[in-house]
């Protein structure tokens, strides 16, 4: 069974946790378990999320995953040296990785360089890396976010669809 993970990267306060909110059209945060994700009116997936990055809440992210290998998961995760620890959790589970780093963050002064090396890291492991501004309106990267789940969830067959919804 394919694997994805759906991750925002930045400093504390660059936006992460507003993106999850304005993806799910609501106040959410990590769970026990898979929630539905819609990614329109009438197709959604199953998704289980680590709202806050378990570099701060210093966690192992497999401990925080409550459930057994969940197809989709989107996490938040912080820019620091510790977050080799989550991506190397999700490499070495098989999933594919998709990250959006919010660079500048809501609270960052300006851009900064990437002066932990992550996105060479990452893409030699073979991750999918774009950056996003975290101080514009969430929209468009929430957006962005959707399609690359659609398009990877349809290819899968990972989409459900309700009816008359």
């Amino acid at each position: 069974m394919p694997h994805l993970a759906i991750t925002t990267i930045g400093n504390r306060h660059s936006g992460k946790s507003r993106t999850w909110n304005t993806l799910f059209g609501a106040t959410v945060r990590t769970g026990k378990y898979e929630r539905r994700l819609y990614l329109n009116k009438s197709q959604y997936v199953n998704v289980f999320l680590v709202s806050g990055s378990p570099e701060e809440r210093e966690e192992y992210v497999g401990e925080i995953i409550t459930v057994e290998k969940p197809s989709i998961v989107l996490c938040s995760t912080q820019y620091i040296e510790a977050v080799r620890t989550t991506y190397d959790f999700f490499f070495r589970h098989g999933y594919d990785v998709h990250v959006q780093w919010l660079n500048p963050g809501y609270s960052d002064q300006a851009q900064y360089d990437d002066s932990l090396g992550l996105v060479q890291y990452l893409l030699r492991k073979g991750a999918t890396v774009q950056m996003r501004d975290g101080q514009a309106d969430p929209t468009s990267r929430v957006q962005d976010l959707i399609r690359a789940i659609l398009g990877w969830a349809t290819y899968h067959d990972l989409v459900h669809t309700e009816f008359g919804a």
